[in-house]
């Protein structure tokens, strides 16, 4: 199974929430004691975690969000798997920090990730996690001015204990899926409510 999850390159994009799915891969490679390697003709960075039918392919794409599906694409094309094989890390700015969506197919729902990783799996057929990272703003229009600025901003220092419960959740789920399938493990994800 292919784990991409979506981000910006660079370290000026460190802990942004537009960054909540490297942050994701980056915690389990972590605990796995594994490093990214980039790997150019896959347009990311690549690790391996786990093994037999346990193994997870994990996927950093580095050509920035807007673009993020032409690495999920080449990447799954090159180990010549189906669009069901990968599952999509993603944030999401219409759900508030400490929730989570699984779902198996979808639209873009405005984010540039989604919408590049569409255009290059040919559809919508594929399973994604959305992470929410909150709205910058209550009004369509506070949104629209501010959304560049929250999704490129870093989480408030109060932020970080609930974004560590999320980070772990989805670290949990992710186990889920595999041992449970999308849609009994979905069940437990969508229903996740935070400590506070």
């Amino acid at each position: 199974m292919l784990l991409a999850g979506l981000g910006n390159p660079g370290s000026k994009y460190e802990g942004t929430r537009h960054n909540v799915g490297f942050m994701v891969l980056d915690r389990m490679a972590d605990s796995a004691g594994r490093v990214f390697k980039a790997n150019s003709k896959l347009h990311g960075d690549l690790a391996d975690i786990g093994s037999g039918n346990q193994r997870l392919r994990l996927l950093k794409p580095q050509t920035y969000m807007n673009e993020s599906g032409r690495s999920i694409g080449a990447t799954l094309n090159w180990f010549g798997w189906s669009t069901d094989q990968v599952l999509v890390i993603v944030d999401d700015m219409d759900l508030p920090l400490g929730r989570l969506r699984l779902r198996a197919s979808g639209s873009a729902g405005g984010h540039n990730g989604l919408r590049s990783t569409i255009a290059h799996l040919g559809g919508e057929d594929f399973p994604r996690l959305r992470i929410g990272i909150g709205a910058p703003g209550q009004s369509p229009q506070e949104r629209r001015e501010r959304t560049v600025g929250h999704v490129l901003g870093a989480f408030s220092k109060d932020e970080q204990p609930l974004l560590k419960q999320v980070l772990e959740e989805v670290e949990h789920g992710i186990s889920l899926i595999q041992r449970l399938g999308l849609e009994r493990a979905g069940n437990r994800i969508n229903s996740f409510r935070p400590q506070l």
